[in-house]
This record gives structure tokens, C-alpha cells and sequence, in this order.
């Protein structure tokens, strides 16, 4: 009976929707291949209204550099009329602005979605009086996300 019990509580952990760390770190479950992941996160950002600074992809990268690993891309997206009240409350937020997703293939094959959390980037730089934009800023990005691995 107790394996049973461990056995269920394992599955629940691992097939859970998205997982979130005390450093502020969400990782989501996606249904697609990073390639497609991206592609859907792009749009989805675009949509939205938002500026996508860069596309960063580090496997290409280390390719270039002769090394292999599995995909991971960084999307690093923002909207300045949301940023930039945060940086003028708080400067040093701008080294974590603007927002960044990372799309990445596990060693069994499987794509994820991580992001840092408003509230984690907001604490980290003891940025105060902004609660309902940090709110909406976790609101938006776990809606953005949820659109791309379903």
C-alpha cells in the first residue's frame, strides 16, 4: 500500500502543469517541440502588444562553437510603458528587464517553459508601491504561457 501512495504522489508531482521554485522560477510542461513552442510564443507575444527584443538560441550558439545540446531559446520581450515605471522605482530592475522566457528540450526530449516571476524580479530589486502592476505582470505572463505549451 505505501508504494502505491509513493507511486501516486511521484505521478501527481511530475505530471503537474507547472512548477515553481522559492527563487521565483516557473516551469511549465509544453505539448510541443521547442521549435514549435517558439513559434507559438512569438505570435502569441506579438499579439499581445509586446516588443520582442531578441531571440536568442543557445543551441545554435554552441553549435557554432562546436559543442551540442538540446534546444533552449530565450526570448527576451517586453513593453516599455510597463517597464519603464518599475526601472525609474527601482534602477537596478533594469538588469533583469526586459522579460525573458525560455523555451528548453529536457534529456528525455521533452520541451518546457521557464520564466522568472514579477514578484521574484520586483523583490529581488526591493521595488515598492508597484503590487498591482507586479499582479498584472504574473497575471499576463502565466496567461502568455499557458497559450503557448497547450
Amino acid at each position: 500500500m505505501t508504494t502505491r501512495i509513493l507511486l501516486t504522489i511521484f505521478a501527481a508531482i511530475m505530471c503537474a502543469p507547472a512548477l515553481a521554485n522559492p527563487q521565483g522560477l516557473v516551469t511549465k510542461a509544453s505539448k510541443h517541440s521547442v521549435a514549435e513552442a517558439v513559434d507559438k510564443l512569438d505570435t502569441v507575444l506579438s499579439g499581445a502588444g509586446m516588443t520582442i527584443f531578441a531571440r536568442i538560441d543557445h543551441a545554435a550558439a554552441a553549435e557554432k562553437a562546436g559543442l551540442k545540446m538540446p534546444p533552449a531559446v530565450v526570448i527576451v520581450f517586453g513593453n516599455p510603458k510597463g517597464g519603464t515605471p518599475m526601472m525609474r522605482g527601482a534602477p537596478t530592475i533594469a538588469i533583469d528587464l526586459p522579460m525573458k522566457i525560455l523555451v528548453w528540450e529536457d534529456a528525455s526530449g521533452k520541451a518546457w517553459v521557464s520564466y522568472n516571476t514579477g514578484r521574484y524580479v520586483a523583490d529581488r530589486h526591493e521595488l515598492k508601491g508597484m503590487d498591482k502592476q507586479i499582479q498584472g505582470l504574473d497575471g499576463a505572463l502565466a496567461k502568455l504561457t499557458a497559450s503557448v505549451i497547450e
